[in-house]
């Protein structure tokens, strides 16, 4: 079992909604449960460079955080996660506290902390490894893929009822991904220079055998003979090894969404949490009533995942309907209108309208590391920046 999915066998928070409500269907009055997985980097704070100590920063945050955190693929990287929540308010400030302990963490061993999709200036290649039979079989099994592995993702987690209905829900929710890739890029640098890209991470990922936006699924079956192909040919050394951008638990009743890029601010992942936790609350709500799932053309698909991941949210998205490009926040405004009664059931439409104010008034997390580094002409006051906003408490940064 993965710590990813460990955490969801805590029981949702006391004095929200009932525990059951993990399993809960959208269409019904019950709020389900949302949990985040956040990876972070280790910076020098003079050099602004990688720092490879995540063995030491995550035993001495674990005096506060426990099983919550651990090392990653990497000696960069930590991670973090949070329970399960039916309370935005409550995930929010759970996910603030979090950040806030590994930063001290951090700070007792002279290091800095920052959340973005890539790392800001240039690092040597390969990074170096955590110990551990599974990376080790890793490295051997795919190689240089492994090279670009200092990458950070944000994976939110929905509670859904069982695998049957997670695998609805990844269908309904497929054609959703690249307004989801766009609203989250926040990795617009790369091997110290701007990749041309918001999201160089999706690019990266994209490389993997079992990447990208997942196949739709005619039926567990189909999924599951899937699974056993990939694994059979050695494509994926196990389940775990699917990195599709939605994909189910094999343990635990919950949906994972890991198209986002690691958010620069708290803020920025509790409103894309509210948002996912809606579409999954829609899509049931829809599975319910009989409504099919848009499929487009999983070439299409992929171009608009493309697309999403260059532009972000400053240019143009490619509307998988009318087969044609849009500006990004036209999309996205248009995505919100369909999730409103959904953000209204579970009491978020407040946050995510006045969230999405701010991301468009001073863009997403690539658009505003590129502000910094347009202003001050230089990227180590884009890892300054970055690092102020892992744990600022107030507007987006």
């Amino acid at each position: 079992m993965s710590s990813a999915e460990r955490h969801h066998r805590v029981p949702p928070d006391p004095g929200s909604c009932a525990a059951g409500a993990a399993s809960g269907a959208g269409g019904g009055g019950s709020a389900l449960t949302v949990g985040a997985e956040e990876e972070y980097l280790l910076v020098d704070p003079v050099t602004r460079e990688l720092r490879p100590e995540a063995q030491k920063v995550v035993a001495e945050a674990a005096t506060e955080l426990g099983d919550r955190v651990t090392t990653e693929i990497t000696c960069y990287q930590v991670e973090a996660r949070t329970d399960p929540h039916t309370s935005l308010a409550r995930f929010a400030e759970q996910v603030r506290s979090m950040r806030a302990a590994v930063a001290r963490a951090a700070a007792r061993h002279g290091l800095g902390v920052i959340s973005s999709g890539t790392p800001v200036l240039r690092q040597p290649l390969p990074p170096p490894m955590t110990d551990g039979p599974r990376y080790a079989r890793s490295v051997a099994m795919f190689g240089a893929l492994d090279d670009e592995q200092s990458i950070c993702a944000c994976h939110l987690h929905v509670g859904v009822p069982d695998t049957d209905q997670a695998l609805q829900v990844s269908n309904h929710l497929r054609s959703r991904l690249p307004v989801l890739i766009a609203l989250a890029a926040n990795s617009p640098f790369w091997q110290g220079r701007d990749t041309g890209y918001a999201s160089w991470r999706t690019l990266a990922w994209a490389r993997w055998p079992a990447a990208g936006p997942p196949p739709y699924f005619e039926s567990r079956a189909h999924f599951d003979a899937l699974v056993a192909d990939l694994t059979a040919t050695g494509t994926i050394m196990d389940r775990g090894g699917l990195y599709w951008d939605i994909r189910p638990s094999h343990h635990v009743p919950t949906l994972e969404i890991r198209a986002l890029d690691a958010a620069a601010t708290t803020q920025d992942t509790v409103v894309l949490a509210a948002i996912v936790r809606a579409l999954v609350a829609t899509a049931l709500s829809d599975i319910e009533a009989g409504k099919a799932a848009f499929r487009p053309p999983a070439p299409i698909l992929r171009s608009a995942c493309w697309r999403a991941a260059r532009d972000g949210l400053a240019g143009e998205s490619l509307d998988l309907r009318g087969r044609r490009l849009l500006p990004a926040a036209a999309l996205v405004e248009q995505l919100l209108t369909e999730l409103r009664p959904a953000l209204l059931r579970h009491g978020d439409l407040a946050t995510v309208d006045a969230g999405w104010a701010r991301l468009r008034a001073l863009g997403n997390g690539a658009d505003r590391q590129r502000a910094v580094h347009r202003t001050h002409r230089g990227l180590t006051p884009v890892v300054d920046h970055l690092t102020r906003a892992m744990t600022a408490a107030g507007e987006l940064t």
